[in-house]
């Protein structure tokens, strides 16, 4: 009996933290979690315009507040939703009940992750699925209060931005798309990647009857205080970068010593401000050493093919060894310059402020997976800095760790290219759709048995 009430402690607990998400990098910088780098959400409006015409957009009434009764939290705004009914085998009219595959949005607009998230369009086929991607709240098209500037402007407005309100907002979609198509029966796989990847588990944690399973691709669900090691990221971005070059390393180690010195010496900053082409004068060596954190954790955590960021950052830092300009902070930047591409300033540079740069500021687990949990897949990327904080071992026969020892961060659910894919990403795929097909097979069984 005390078990019991301790578990249900726990899941209240795991809750509590759910619906109370921050992510603060501080001083300890860490890239924000999503699937896709940043160049993808500073143009959502190119990648609209490459996306399919089989994907038509709809928008839902959603509720503001679905845990409180105040008149305001019967207030409702317009989420924006995604179909594509290309491959759909149709709903219960159909006599088929074929699965429904549905994308959960994170922190970003829609339009970047439709065109750039593989998995669904890559497998819709071979189940002949509906295609669902869901946008969350106060991102891109779904924000409520009427514009941005209304929606994040006090505590009492972000009051409801937060993950338990969007996992719900997605159970409410899904379940009126399940009614108006007549897919009732129709079983629901959720997919995500990094902060998308942890609601994908949650969600199927908290609505189990809504959804049959999830894929959490680099979902870091244990980056809580006291559950995984603080520096585990940053020792996986030091791995990474050692394995690609020795050398790379040891500049780059050497580097911080040499800002500091430069910066304590008079008129330094000015010196930094001009070898490192900074938008604005740096204010202190924070500034820089900040931003030096931030590209080299980027280029880890996106270490994928065909460019393979360390590797270009790395081979700009080697490179300038053989040139006239071969001091430490020279390569460095130098490495900047490859990764980042020739552009006329760095460090500081004017911010495009979005709903996902201002909204996203605010915004023993193994136990209470076993007794609560089912049917989720965590996969991670091993060189990807958030798995440390991720699923590495299974925790029962349904609720399955997969890992590639080269995998990136959410590379397994962006498009698949048969070119340039590597064998063993190729199999991770094949592992996880086996598992869900598995999944659905089973459900299909159990629903015959009851009907």
């Amino acid at each position: 009996m005390h078990s019991s009430i301790a578990s249900y402690q726990w899941l209240l607990y795991i809750f509590t933290v759910i619906s109370s998400l921050q992510v603060s990098a501080a001083r300890f910088n860490i890239p924000r979690l999503s699937p896709t780098r940043g160049t993808i959400l500073q143009n959502p409006e190119i990648l609209s315009a490459t996306i399919s015409k089989d994907f038509q957009t709809f928008y839902y009434n959603q509720t503001l507040d679905h845990f409180n009764y105040r008149p305001e939290s019967y207030s409702t705004f317009q989420q924006r939703y995604v179909i594509n009914f290309k491959y759909w085998g149709g709903g219960a009219g159909a006599d088929a009940n074929a699965p429904i595959f549905v994308y959960l949005g994170a922190e970003e607009s829609l339009d970047g992750d439709i065109s750039v998230i593989g998995f669904l369009t890559d497998n819709a086929a071979r189940f002949n699925a509906l295609l669902v991607y869901i946008e969350h709240r106060y991102y891109g098209k779904s924000i409520p209060f009427g514009s941005r500037k209304e929606a994040l402007k006090n505590a009492s407005t972000l009051g409801y931005f937060n993950s338990a309100q969007a996992i719900t907002d997605y159970a409410e979609i899904l379940l009126y798309i399940k009614e108006k198509y007549n897919a009732r029966h129709s079983p629901v796989i959720v997919i995500g990647g990094s902060y998308g990847g942890m609601l994908a588990a949650w969600f199927r944690l908290k609505y189990p009857h809504a959804a049959l399973g999830a894929l959490a691709s680099s979902a870091p669900i244990l980056y809580f205080d006291d559950i995984t090691p603080q520096n585990g990221y940053y020792s996986i971005v030091t791995r990474d970068f050692r394995e690609a070059s020795e050398t790379c390393y040891e500049t780059i180690m050497k580097s911080w010593a040499e800002i500091e010195k430069f910066a304590s010496e008079p008129d330094g900053l000015s010196i930094l401000s001009k070898k490192f082409r900074t938008c604005k004068p740096l204010k202190d060596s924070y500034e820089l050493e900040d931003y030096l954190e931030l590209v080299y954790a980027d280029a880890a955590q996106y270490n994928q093919p065909p460019k393979y960021p360390v590797n270009m950052l790395c081979g700009g830092i080697d490179g300038a060894a053989l040139g006239t300009d071969n001091d430490i902070l020279s390569k460095i930047f130098a490495g900047v310059v490859a990764s980042k591409g020739n552009k006329t300033c760095y460090v500081n540079p004017p911010i495009n402020e979005s709903e996902t740069t201002v909204g996203y500021r605010w915004q023993d687990i193994k136990l209470i997976l076993q007794r609560f949990a089912s049917n989720i897949i965590f996969s991670n990327g091993l060189r990807d800095p958030y798995s440390s904080g991720g699923v590495l071992e299974d925790i029962s026969e349904s609720v399955i760790a997969i890992h590639t020892v080269n995998g990136s961060h959410c590379l397994d659910i962006l498009r698949a290219n048969q070119d340039s894919d590597p064998d063993w990403l190729v199999m991770q795929r094949k592992a996880e759709v086996e598992i869900i097909e598995g999944w659905i097979s089973k459900y299909y069984d159990d629903l015959k048995a009851v009907q």
